[in-house]
């Protein structure tokens, strides 16, 4: 699907790493068309690119090699569930790190007895803790960086405060449906966890569905959201060959349910116009063991992707999206 209108110019070149993708259209269309018609309501105008700067390039990537927590002490207070009002911090991260709330009992309803886990991208410490999130762990088919610092808006809102905050929105939810819902990280710790760990939490909790959570820091004029599939690797430590399908479907699901919960368009700049992207470079899929998918949220360096990505009330409309593709996968 091309998504061509007065907010969408049409999508510049992919780049040739990129190979083409089958896309369960009758899944996206009726919710896409939705999104078209909003963005086109609002009249807002943006401009294709070619190029991103992928914020998941090295984030994510889940593999054998261990990721303790950093010994630093310094640890950002996290916000309250849902209440990121998105602005930048005015000081710098400092006082203990916070332990995680135990989690509370599931409730009665449809998704109980199932697992999931929620991978909010990068950590609001990682920029205090370069040499740690800099080392080289094992992706599975090669060796990567820990982590990054992520991205963020132009007024200074961090990719890593936006996903917690979404994380802890679509937590909330999954538990009203009766799931049992993880974190890999909770604002409990001063830095990380690296990529490799992040998957080996997954696999270790034989999560139902894994879900990684991003904003990307693409060119101005690049807008709308994207979910990356799994490609299909057998090669060292990685064998993505039993999860591909399955994380299609939780892909399809979550995408044609963001489009129809948020009115965001899938995304001019990668993926065709269809909101799904496969690659096989990121270690968070190539070392899971369970269903999994990153989702881009949008662009954080485009202004009008921004204004979306800095609001509570989008930020609910989000999860809410991102929560209904996951139940329907989960209920079949």
């Amino acid at each position: 699907m091309s998504y061509v209108g007065p907010d969408f110019d049409p999508p510049g070149p992919r780049r040739s790493r990129r190979g083409p993708m089958t896309v369960a259209v009758a899944a996206l269309v009726p919710g896409a068309l939705v999104g078209w018609l909003v963005w086109q309501a609002v009249g807002d105008s943006g401009g294709g690119g070619s190029t991103s700067a992928r914020s998941t390039a090295s984030a994510g990537a889940p593999g054998s090699s261990s990721a303790a927590p950093g010994s630093s002490s310094a640890s950002r207070t996290p916000t309250a569930s849902g209440t990121d009002d998105g602005k930048p911090p005015s000081s710098t991260l400092s006082g203990p790190a916070i332990p995680a709330a135990s989690d509370p009992p599931a409730a009665a309803g449809p998704l109980r007895g199932k697992v999931v886990v929620i991978d909010p991208g990068h950590n609001p410490g990682n920029f205090q803790h370069s040499a740690d999130i800099n080392r080289k762990v094992n992706i599975g088919t090669n060796w990567k960086e820990c982590d990054t610092t992520g991205t963020s808006t132009n007024a200074g809102y961090s990719e890593a405060r936006f996903t917690l905050d979404v994380a802890r929105r679509l937590r909330t939810l999954l538990q009203q449906e009766g799931a049992t819902v993880k974190l890999t990280q909770d604002g409990d710790r001063s830095w990380g966890p690296c990529v490799d760990e992040r998957a080996r939490i997954g696999n270790s909790a034989h999560a139902d569905a894994v879900v990684s959570i991003h904003a990307d820091g693409s060119a101005a004029g690049n807008r709308g959201f994207h979910v990356i599939l799994p490609a299909s690797v057998h090669s060292g430590a990685a064998d993505t060959r039993a999860i591909v399908a399955p994380s299609r479907d939780l892909g399809e699901r979550i995408a044609g349910n963001f489009v129809r919960d948020t009115g965001s368009a899938p995304s001019n700049y990668v993926g065709g116009g269809t909101g799904l992207d496969v690659r096989s470079d990121l270690g968070g899929l190539n070392l899971s063991t369970v269903p999994k998918v990153f989702i881009e949220c949008g662009n954080m360096r485009d202004s009008k992707d921004a204004a979306l990505l800095t609001s509570g009330v989008w930020r609910q409309k989000a999860a809410r999206g991102i929560s209904e593709g996951i139940v329907s996968f989960l209920r079949g």
